[in-house]
């Protein structure tokens, strides 16, 4: 016996499983629903995780820059201090 896992979209997972339910005890010994449970805990997982994949890959490939830390510092401080500026006079 084998297991196939199924990723199906939300609004088809109840005509799947009416499907492969039809076919138990024929092709299927058994029908078995699992939530992701990374969906669980956070209703947008995989879209965080899809993003997050598209910055690794945009820092990689040089199309986004990544301060260091000193470089990050500057830039705030530089930030902080136009703030400041905009903000005193009012």
């Amino acid at each position: 016996m084998q297991t196939i896992q199924l990723q199906v979209k939300d609004n088809y997972a109840q005509n799947i499983l009416e499907i492969l339910k039809n076919l138990q005890g024929v092709m299927i010994e058994s029908v078995e629903l699992q939530k992701d449970k990374n969906l669980e805990y956070d209703p947008y997982f995989y879209e965080r995780k899809a993003q997050l994949e598209k910055t690794i890959e945009a820092v990689d490939n040089g199309t986004m820059k990544m301060y260091s830390q000193s470089e990050y510092d500057t830039e705030m401080d530089s930030f902080m201090e136009k703030l400041e500026l905009k903000y005193a006079s009012n």
